[in-house]
């Protein structure tokens, strides 16, 4: 089969392309598969971190990727379609993860060939974030589509309250096998001139409102001191706000700061050097951050919001916080260190983690794809 695949790819960075990289290489082991990604993603202006772009630093996989769609230039969209039409695929897989790209990417769907399958992989259909023109971009979207992956219940409802009638598949997310093995903590701790006397919290990946980060550093100093706080990714927007916290709570000592972008070889030396992974977000359809900790046994503690739940299981794999507040998330904190809980956890999710592959995930789509 031939597939056209458009996404984030290299050079840009992020989850959305390290996902792509992922699936297309799953794809191309038994289909002829082509890579299309944008010639220009956002505007500066409009992007909160530091860069779009893999940098010299960065270990990324660099796959082929023909860039033409320029997001705000409409003059680009037509072109886009027309070259993804030349390589004549009988299946087109897009990828959707804000509403912003509603407009640019939804006409370039709509102008691919008649006999060319459309479905789009949603990570996200209502955002974190609301805008005044999300519904209407949505929609425009997802008319253009025949079906849809998804990867969470909260994503299906969202998508179901706006498209009652869609084809979809509903697969979990593959686990994340990129970022090399599991390390001893020992070891990891020494990368990261951290104290091996100490427990650590890992909070990773860009750093945004919705994620909580406030909420955690606010819990911080209701657990015991000899539990302290890895903070790895970088910044969107403003940090004061969480500084603000830092200061008032005096726990500066206890709060490790690794604010630059985490390239993918550094990844293992985080989650290796902590006992727990922390998603205390006050909103979410999904994180692609679980997937990560599952590929390293890391257990999560996670509120529950969205779909984080569908994916952590409380007292199997990990424990689902009630609210979204810092007293009950450093209840938590402290149930999972008092009753020794990592061990055991860590063996349940690598038995679980076996039929979550990228592979299996390439398999689902193709399958579900021939049915429409």
């Amino acid at each position: 089969m031939k597939i056209a695949l458009f996404s984030a790819f290299y050079p840009y960075r992020g989850g959305i392309a390290q996902f792509s990289a992922m699936l297309y290489r799953a794809l191309e082991v038994n289909h002829e598969v082509k890579a299309f990604t944008f010639k220009r993603q956002y505007p500066n202006f409009l992007f909160p971190g530091k860069t779009q772009f893999v940098t010299e630093a960065d270990i990324a996989d660099s796959i082929p990727a023909q860039r033409d769609l320029d997001s705000i230039n409409p003059f680009t969209f037509g072109r886009s379609a027309r070259n993804i039409n030349e390589f004549q695929p009988d299946l087109f897989i897009g990828q959707y993860w804000m509403t912003f790209f509603g407009p640019s990417v939804g006409n370039m769907h709509k102008r691919l060939k008649k006999g060319t399958k459309r479905i789009a992989i949603l990570h996200n259909v209502i955002p974190h974030e609301k805008r005044f023109f999300d519904k209407g971009a949505n929609n425009y979207f997802l008319k253009q589509n025949e079906g849809f992956v998804v990867m969470s219940d909260a994503v299906l409802n969202d998508l179901l309250s706006l498209k009652p009638d869609a084809k979809y598949l509903r697969i979990d997310h593959p686990v994340y096998n990129q970022f090399g093995e599991k390390q001893e903590r020992k070891q990891a701790l020494q990368k990261l001139k951290l104290n091996p006397e100490k427990k650590y919290l890992l909070f990773f990946g860009f750093i945004r409102g919705y994620k909580g980060l406030d909420l955690l550093l606010q819990a911080l100093p209701e657990v015991d001191e000899s539990i302290e706080l890895i903070v790895a990714g970088e910044i969107y927007g403003s940090f004061d706000a969480y500084q603000e916290i830092i200061d008032q709570k005096e726990i500066s000592k206890r709060v490790h700061l690794f604010t630059d972008y985490i390239s993918d070889d550094q990844v293992s030396d985080f989650f290796s050097a902590s006992d727990v992974c922390m998603l205390p977000y006050k909103s979410a359809t999904q994180s692609g951050i679980t997937a990560i900790a599952h590929h390293f046994d890391l257990p999560i503690i996670a509120t529950d919001v969205g779909g984080l739940k569908e994916s952590i299981h409380h007292e199997s794999n990990g424990l689902i916080v009630p609210t979204p507040e810092p007293k009950a998330i450093a209840a938590s904190i402290t149930r999972y260190f008092e009753e020794d809980m990592k061990d055991k956890m860590s063996k349940q999710i690598a038995s679980e983690k076996k039929d979550n592959s990228w592979e299996n995930f390439a398999q689902r789509v193709i399958e579900f794809a021939n049915q429409l």
